[in-house]
């Protein structure tokens, strides 16, 4: 207990000391003019002198007795405690001094440089640009007007759009063209773990930017700190809100002494924002900067590759077609990758000897005469210069960057650098490599299947190329003619005649994002989700476009409404008739949709303006079977004939068209399947019977071959999946579609 006792009184004492200290600091602190104040140049040399390492034999100076006639009188009893308590309380003033906020704007200022980008430097978003110069550069330069007006400056602009975009590009190139300070603080940054820290944080912030004004404020990020209030999972998050929405109304002129003071804030989540921070007064402008269009994609280009050094006439347009759903950040890392392809491929050249460097004839030139004019060195002193990575080339390949790095030890000279450029082929090559921000989410992507690898259907591909292909492929020539909406496609008819071939084709053809959507994947049993996910799929399909949705078993997601139909599966079609021709624009986003029960499908599903062409792909006659039957059997190899005999194609061709009536695409492909199948059992059974004889295997095994046996076992064995009473069904559909009006359109066989 005596020990704790005196810790605790040490402790108190000590406390105590150091209280003393900081209130002599301050009665010293707010002295008057006239007030004899102690000279700090005595009080630092002591503070260095005890400050100072001490030497053993050496003793500390004892503190200047002589003061000037305007210092404190001192006693000359003075003991040494009392003044090592004054130094000890100098140097807390200095510390204390030293952690002062400066109140100089010329230091202010240079915390909050504008950035150095320009305007010049962004490229496709000249409708934003626009926006934010009369939103933003009206009020910072020309407050005056305002003034004289009477009209309010506008407080808050919100940025939002998907990530790559260029929303904080665009408001570091407005502060860096306006030349005002510029306060720029990442959202979650302001968060701390510390109640009440977060909203202190938030308003030194905003005084700095009072102080400093006029400037700009830059929040990026904000929907970190600005989530709504009722969903807010923790009451710090409601007061940190609050607490934003208190000093966005500090910034009014009244209270900035007439210095605009205008806040922008960059979010990809605009909707998760709470309600009042979007209202009149605080963010009351808010600037879209969507994905960026062909056009926009070209001048986007055109900046990028400004500083580059590109081979010959490079045609922009061309790039600016081939990226669909490429944003500004997705065409900067494909430059980025166009460049280290062109360093590849020249390090190739240079090993291979198909581009050669001309000699630096510039050095040899200097050296000659500095030959002469040298005197001769001492053999003594000559060592034998090794070249860099000569014992390092003879280890690597051929091919390899140190055979470069040994033959040219010195930088290139310009005559060596101008024959290497990047050229149109690099960017070719870096379209492989690089993958927009839209498919890296796994969800759009562009087909591989081609009109080759279908048979058949001249009359549907020849439609659906109208509805979508040209389109998309020439979008001006539709738009001469007044065509700018995109039609809706419903392919129909019996399963397994290849309509969900026909939509990947059509997309591959198009070279268009392709987002496929089975019906029954929408739903979701908790209510409002599924109807997210239906607008989710057309807000992606608008970041990627053009883009081809495809909904396969369009029936499952969009039944008939009656009265015994739920009322969650009556918003689900509800959302996708206003997502299909609502207030959104659809532009440049084309809906394929297949079913085989076209009957359960919701009326207004089919009218004009949604899915408004309708194409029946019936099964394949006796001619459209022979040429399925071809493109299915590309890959299978057939066993040699007889001079003179009938091919096994030929064969097989026979057979499918006199006996397969009935079958589709798909009892087709499972037919060519089942005669691979034969043959690979018959080789399989050889190779056992050699195994179990114990000959071992062969080196030169028997090879896989399909003969027209195999062909007629499994066209035995595989029958057709449509029967004929739902043949006769699907042709009474057909009827019934076909005797409706114009509108419903006709099938196309």
């Amino acid at each position: 207990m005596d020990g704790s006792n005196a810790l605790n009184k040490s402790m108190q004492s000590l406390w105590s000391t150091h209280r003393k200290a900081k209130l002599n600091l301050n009665s010293i602190q707010p002295a008057l003019p006239n007030t004899p104040v102690e000279t700090p140049s005595e009080d630092t040399n002591q503070l260095a002198a005890l400050e100072a390492p001490f030497e053993p034999g050496t003793s500390i100076p004892p503190p200047s007795s002589t003061t000037p006639a305007t210092n404190e009188v001192t006693s000359p009893d003075t003991r040494p405690p009392s003044s090592k308590r004054k130094l000890r309380s100098t140097r807390l003033a200095v510390e204390d001094s030293s952690k002062r906020p400066k109140t100089s704007t010329n230091s202010i200022a240079n915390d909050h440089i504008p950035p150095a980008t320009r305007l010049s430097d962004l490229g496709g978003v000249e409708a934003c640009v626009e926006k934010m110069l009369e939103l933003v550069a009206m009020p910072l330069c020309h407050p005056e007007i305002y003034l004289h007006t009477g009209v309010q400056p506008p407080r808050g602009v919100l940025l939002h759009g998907p990530p790559g975009c260029g929303k904080t590009l665009l408001a570091n190139a407005i502060a860096g063209e306006l030349g005002v300070p510029f306060i720029s603080i990442s959202a979650p940054s302001v968060v701390s773990g510390m109640s009440g820290e977060s909203e202190k944080t938030l308003r030194d912030m905003f005084d700095e930017a009072k102080r400093v004004a006029p400037c700009l404020v830059f929040i990026d990020e904000i929907d970190a700190i600005t989530p709504k209030r009722e969903s807010a999972q923790r009451e710090m998050e409601r007061r940190i809100v609050a607490q934003f929405l208190t000093c966005m109304d500090d910034m009014s002129w009244e209270k900035t002494e007439n210095k605009p003071v205008i806040v922008i804030g960059a979010t990809n989540r605009p909707d998760s924002l709470d309600a009042a921070l979007r209202r009149a007064g605080r963010f009351d402008h808010e600037i879209s900067m969507g994905v960026p269009d062909e056009e926009a994609r070209n001048k986007i280009l055109r900046v990028l590759c400004a500083k580059l050094r590109l081979d010959g006439d490079f045609n922009f347009a061309a790039f600016a077609k081939l990226t669909p759903g490429y944003v500004g950040a997705d065409l900067s890392a494909l430059t980025g990758a166009a460049g280290v392809v062109a360093v590849k491929r020249i390090f190739k050249q240079l090993t291979d000897g198909t581009l050669v460097l001309p000699e630096a004839l510039g050095n040899t030139d200097q050296e000659t005469p500095m030959a002469v004019d040298l005197p001769p060195t001492p053999p003594a002193d000559t060592t034998p210069s090794i070249a860099p990575f000569v014992s390092l080339a003879s280890q690597l390949s051929i091919s390899s960057i140190a055979h470069f790095l040994s033959a040219h030890p010195s930088p290139l000279t310009p005559a060596q650098l101008a024959p290497l450029c990047i050229t149109s082929d690099d960017f070719y090559a870096a379209l492989r490599e690089v993958q927009p921000s839209s498919k890296r989410e796994g969800f759009a992507t562009v087909p591989d299947v081609t009109w080759a690898d279908i048979g058949a259907l001249h009359g549907t591909r020849e439609e659906l190329h109208m509805a979508i292909v040209q389109p998309i492929r020439r979008p001006e020539l539709f738009s001469a003619v007044g065509i700018e909406a995109a039609c809706g496609v419903l392919l129909w008819g019996p399963p397994g005649c290849g309509k969900t071939l026909l939509a990947k084709a059509v997309a591959n053809e198009s070279r268009a994002n392709f987002i496929s959507v089975k019906g029954p994947e929408l739903l979701n049993k908790y209510v409002g989700e599924s109807e997210k996910a239906v607008r989710q799929v057309f807000s992606r399909a608008r970041a990627s476009s053009p883009c081809v949705i495809f909904f396969d078993e369009l029936d499952a997601l969009v039944p008939r409404r009656d009265e015994s139909m739920s009322e969650s599966s009556a918003r689900v079609v509800n959302t996708l008739l206003t997502e299909l021709d609502g207030l959104d624009s659809r532009k440049s986003v084309y809906v394929i949709a297949a079913t085989n029960r076209p009957d359960m499908i919701d009326p207004a599903m089919v009218r004009p303006g949604r899915l408004d062409k309708l194409l029946y792909v019936d099964l394949p006659s006796a001619d459209e079977r022979v040429e399925i039957l071809r493109t299915l059997v590309r890959k299978v190899p057939f066993a040699p004939t007889e001079p003179g005999a009938e091919t096994i194609l030929w064969g097989a061709e026979h057979i499918v068209r006199e006996k397969c009536d009935g079958y589709s695409g798909a009892d087709l492909a499972a037919v060519v399947r089942e005669a691979g199948v034969m043959a690979l059992k018959r080789v399989l059974g050889a190779l056992d019977q050699m195994d179990d004889s114990g000959e071992g295997p062969l080196e030169n095994q028997p090879r896989v071959l399909v003969v027209l046996e195999d062909f007629v076992r499994a066209q035995d064995k595989v029958g057709p999946s449509v029967s004929a009473v739902q043949r006769r069904k699907y042709e009474a559909l057909r009827a019934k579609f076909a005797g409706l009006p114009v509108r419903m359109g006709k099938g196309v066989d």
